[in-house]
This record gives C-alpha cells, structure tokens and sequence, in this order.
C-alpha cells in the first residue's frame, strides 16, 4: 500500500468503464501516487499494454492484454489488492 501522505482523491473525476478493457478494482488505491505505482507495474510488467487507474473510482482498466492472472499477480507484488470488477 502507499506510503505517501497525500490521500485525497477526486471523486468529481471519477472514470467511466471502458468495455473494451479489463477492469479491476484496487480498494487499497488512495491516491495519485498508488495510481501511478499500479500504472507503473502492469505498463512494465506487460509491454505493449495502456493502464488506467483512477483512484477514484478504485479501478484500473488494462488494454492490450487480457491476461487476468498476470495483471493481478503484477499488482499485488506492487503492493495492493485486485479483484475482479
């Protein structure tokens, strides 16, 4: 989970659900800075794929894989909780 001490989110932003891409809930996601971490880890871990975070709204929406089981495991060692949305 985030260690920084910048927790606000904006609810007002919140995204919309893309139906094209696979979409997770991450509750632990605070923040701007977990946002960018999560973004960071799939975007590393999975060459090739677009993420969206939006802590907000709590999800991440991945395009360019729909490897489930990966994405979740790259999230986790990233230090948060997927879960399917």
């Amino acid at each position: 989970m985030c260690g920084c001490n910048n927790h606000s989110s904006r609810p007002d932003q919140a995204a919309e659900r893309d139906p094209n891409a696979l979409t997770l809930r991450v509750e632990d996601m605070t923040c701007g800075h977990c946002a960018g971490t999560i973004k960071n880890a799939i975007e590393t871990g999975l060459p090739g794929t677009q993420v969206e975070a939006d802590p907000a709204s709590k999800l991440v929406s991945v395009r360019g894989s729909s490897d489930l089981a990966s994405i979740k495991a790259l999230v986790a060692k990233a230090g948060y909780t997927p879960v399917a949305a």
